[in-house]
């Protein structure tokens, strides 16, 4: 099935309708994949790696042809050109009424201010307002805390977050690289007081990092957060870059992960599977993550927008459930206590195996569309 489309740019790939996926428990549509701008501008910390404006525009252009609506930026990255230049972008496009345009704060901008950074409420306001100037536009769709502090009050950030939505500034809020309690406390705090909620939570996750399942998984499900994953790609290793034998075109050092006897009997599964498939490493990795329990999308970057074309084709195929198996073994890692007592194996402790105990009969309660 051709699923491209013939654009000012020529053939690309595009989304299709299932391809969007609601961002927790919200009415937001958001494309499965989000597009990562991490690199675009050549300042700031991020500037070994990063793309002047001549080299992400067609990255931009090619994502929104491609039908992709879920822009990922944050005032910290590239020192704030991300942001310029995506403001740049987008007004020559027209396109802000279509885009969910998301970024985020934590991060100082003036270390000889101790107020410059952090999570306080002075701090989030001043943020915001500078992302919008550089963004030119009035207000955000989604807004993330991006790292926890460790020391602003939860119940401080979210009615901050409610007062931003409440004006306008906003339309949804979020969190990024925060504790599971904490996340777990914010949303409780804001359903018992009926504050804005958080939509979602952005957290590292791939085949090689599968830390955040037994715990984040469960409480995202549980509280309608729609989970975000970033370096879904392990950091570049599962790119198809790299052999143990370093005959690769990348260095070993370059990878974003540690790697060792884990990480590379987890790039052989894949190469297998990818084998079998007949698609690129990359896509296969990518389909595992977006397809996992509570992802409603994965943020990707792109070094061109030719490498960008290949990434959205990701979805363009089913992953066979026992290629997802293999893959679920390779990567598996052992739950520690308590994690490993809540498993299938240890339930005759608590229910004795003779009798049947079940959740709700069918028809109990109607279904949820479109669960991420």
């Amino acid at each position: 099935m051709d699923l491209s489309v013939q654009t000012r740019r020529g053939k690309v790939w595009t989304m299709k309708s299932n391809d969007y996926f609601l961002l927790g428990r919200s009415g937001l549509r958001v494309s499965r994949l989000a597009l990562g701008t991490m690199n675009f501008g050549v300042g700031g910390f991020h500037a070994a790696y990063g793309k002047p404006e001549e080299e992400a525009a067609p990255i931009f252009h090619r994502y929104v042809e491609a039908g992709g609506n879920f822009i990922d930026t944050a005032d910290f990255y590239t020192a704030g050109e991300s942001e310029r230049m995506l403001g740049r972008l987008i007004a020559r496009a027209g396109n802000r009424n279509r885009l969910v345009l998301t970024s985020k704060f934590t991060n100082t901008v003036d270390p000889a201010d101790p107020n410059a950074g952090g999570n306080g409420r002075k701090h989030m306001i001043r943020a915001l307002e500078a992302s919008l100037r550089r963004l030119g536009t009035d207000h955000l769709d989604v807004y993330l805390l991006h790292t926890w502090d460790r020391i602003t009050p939860v119940e401080e950030v979210v009615r901050t977050f409610d007062d931003l939505v409440r004006a306008g500034k906003i339309r949804y809020a979020g969190l990024s690289d925060v504790p599971a309690w904490y996340a777990a406390r914010a949303q409780s705090y804001a359903e018992a007081h009926g504050l804005a909620p958080m939509i979602t939570v952005q957290l590292p996750y791939s085949l090689v990092n599968r830390a955040v399942e037994p715990e984040f998984v469960p409480m995202a499900q549980s509280l309608g957060l729609g989970l975000t994953a970033w370096s879904p790609l392990g950091g570049g290793l599962l790119t198809g870059k790299y052999r143990r034998d370093g005959s690769g075109p990348g260095r070993l050092g370059d990878a974003g992960v540690p790697i060792g006897d884990r990480e590379w009997a987890v790039l052989e599964a894949l190469e297998a599977v990818a084998a079998d498939l007949g698609q690129p490493v990359a896509r296969v990795a990518l389909n595992w993550v977006v397809t996992r329990p509570g992802v409603a999308a994965a943020v990707v970057g792109a070094s061109s927008a030719d490498q960008l074309g290949g990434t959205l084709a990701a979805l363009d195929f089913e992953l066979p459930a026992d290629a997802r198996r293999r893959l679920d073994e390779a990567s598996a890692v052992p739950l520690p206590a308590p994690y490993s007592m809540f498993t299938p194996e240890y339930q005759s402790w608590i229910v004795s195996p003779g009798l049947s105990i079940g959740d709700k009969p069918a028809g109990y309660a109607p279904p949820v569309l479109n669960a991420a």
